[in-house]
């Protein structure tokens, strides 16, 4: 049996995306013969929490801690504004939120985290001079949890896994940080040199995993994905035509053309605007209330501001349509937001908006489980909400998607599980 060290920032009782794919990798690691220690914060403050996730950490296994000191509770203390913003920045900042953000960009990098690096290096560096651990695992974000397995790499020559949840510096925020040119160059540096000492890359995506192999000639792609059985045992389903997007609806996924589309059709057909219902449930950013207001979608909209991962299953499978935005940014191609998987899992017709060339487009067209619509493309979306009423309307809405098991989050636990193996044989 192997012994991996998983070094994450996010775990129980953090909720939101985050937190789920190591917690379900260690979750089903001892069925692929590998021990799982994990080594996360002691005295966290995660904007969500969802002690429902507890109930996944395998019994009896270690979890080291350690303090932190987070200048992101000064940021936010000092920056809190009456508007609510739903993302890592807000749009919209005062002056003194500009002066924030700029201190938070360019002296704290890779991000807020990194003053947890040096301590966690220094403790990390003693547990594993007394204890056998085979393999380090470091995910990010907050990358500075690379330069931790980083550090560990160089001082005790570790065997040492770098998994990306999402990119560095193509991140979507990246460009809307103010960050100073050397700022730039410090983040470049460090995401190369992380990506050039890890033994093995892993990353979400495809089109994540072809720019890092420029620096790491190993670099493997394991999706996240679903945990739940899938089962063909029928669920009553919403008796309105309810369209429900699940988790943060930020700025940059604010999808103007889908609000202009519902507008039309709700004045154009009375019946429609009588069945229609929009369900948005996790923080929806202002910008996304104020358009649903401007094209006066509100009677028509439920929001609900978060809720526990088993409550958000029923809301999947109950659903008509399943809404999937991809936020609208320059590196949108290469992002695959984890929801599409328990998407997945649901088996409910998917419309999403998103690049018609991209990660999403390319496992929604795969699994058959739905619609892909361009940003732009709004004679399209109006056709694909038509034809998707019109089916409600006949009671026959379904969806007969396929290779849906090869996301399921034990397979893909395996997948990372062969990796380790190959690394420490």
């Amino acid at each position: 049996m192997k012994k991996a060290l998983v070094i994450t920032y996010y775990w129980p009782p953090a909720g939101g995306s985050g937190v789920q794919r190591w917690l379900k990798f260690v979750k089903y690691f001892r069925d692929f013969d590998i021990e799982p220690v994990v080594y996360t914060v002691e005295n966290p403050n995660y904007p969500i929490i969802d002690g429902s996730l507890n109930k996944d950490i395998p019994e009896s296994i270690e979890i080291l801690t350690q303090p932190i000191w987070e200048p992101n509770n000064l940021f936010a203390f000092f920056g809190k504004k009456k508007t609510e913003s739903a993302g890592f920045l807000n749009p919209n900042p005062s002056l003194f939120g500009k002066i924030l953000q700029y201190i938070r960009a360019n002296y704290f990098i890779p991000d807020a985290r990194k003053l947890w690096v040096k301590p966690s290096t220094n403790y990390l560096k003693e547990y594993l001079k007394s204890n056998k651990i085979d393999i380090v695992i470091t995910t990010g974000p907050p990358h500075s949890m690379h330069l931790i397995g980083l550090n560990l790499k160089k001082e005790l020559n570790i065997n040492w896994i770098a998994d990306f949840r999402d990119p560095w510096t193509e991140i979507d925020y990246f460009q809307q940080l103010p960050l100073t040119k050397r700022a730039i160059e410090k983040h470049q540096s460090l995401e190369n040199e992380v990506l050039k000492n890890a033994d093995a890359v892993l990353v979400v995506g495809k089109t994540m995993g072809e720019k890092f192999k420029e620096f790491n000639n190993n670099v493997v792609t394991v999706t996240n994905g679903f945990d739940e059985v899938i089962t063909d045992s029928i669920v009553e389903l919403d008796s309105k035509f309810t369209v429900t997007h699940i988790g943060l609806m930020n700025a940059d996924r604010n999808p103007k053309i889908l609000w202009e589309v519902l507008s039309e059709i709700i004045s154009e057909n009375i019946e429609f605007a009588a069945d229609f219902e929009l369900k948005l449930i996790g923080k929806a950013d202002a910008s996304v209330i104020d358009d649903i207001s401007k094209y006066q979608l509100s009677k028509n909209v439920h929001v609900i501001d978060y809720v526990t991962h088993d409550k958000v299953v029923e809301f999947q499978k109950k659903t008509q349509v399943l809404l999937l935005i991809v936020n609208n940014v320059a590196s949108a191609k290469g992002i695959i937001t984890g929801k599409i998987f328990e998407y997945l899992m649901a088996k409910r017709p998917i419309l999403a908006i998103a690049p018609i060339n991209g990660d999403v487009s390319e496992i929604i067209n795969e699994t058959n489980s739905g619609t892909v619509i361009d940003f732009k493309d709004k004679i399209v979306l109006k056709k694909a909400i038509l034809e998707l009423y019109a089916k409600f309307k006949l009671g026959n809405l379904t969806v007969e998607s396929k290779n849906i098991t090869q996301f399921h989050r034990k397979e893909l636990t395996k997948r990372v599980s062969e990796l380790i193996y190959k690394i420490t044989e």
